[in-house]
């Protein structure tokens, strides 16, 4: 498919898409026409680049575990792996922990509150 449909399909730009080809985290075919063509792959990984880029991640962290994203346990990739990288993952996990409990609180308050709503809304 070409760009603007990834584009489309995935509620990103096609800017976003060509940054995202640029920085390693997709591929692309070019056809005769020269013109770039996507496979469904590419499209299930700009949505999985823009949830991450949302949640906060960089895209070196995006890179360095997207092959781990099909599938969590195989294949694991090790070589390239430096302890820098291993220490930006931590510090990723740890930042979205503590987000994820800031949120369920917001979410619980929240909850809480529009149950005393209803109750005094009748």
């Amino acid at each position: 498919m070409r760009i603007g449909e990834v584009a489309a399909r995935a509620d990103a730009s096609t800017r976003q898409v060509r940054f995202y080809e640029a920085k390693g985290l997709i591929t692309s075919t070019r056809g005769s026409n020269n013109y770039r063509d996507y496979d469904e792959t590419a499209l299930g990984r700009v949505r999985q680049i823009r949830e991450l880029l949302n949640a906060g991640l960089s895209t070196e962290v995006i890179r360095a575990v997207l092959p781990c994203l099909a599938s969590p346990r195989d294949p694991i990739v090790f070589e390239g792996v430096t302890a820098e990288t291993v220490a930006a993952l931590e510090r990723e996990r740890v930042r979205m922990s503590t987000r994820i409990d800031v949120l369920a609180r917001n979410r619980d308050a929240i909850a809480a509150y529009l149950s005393e709503l209803r109750k005094h809304a009748g």
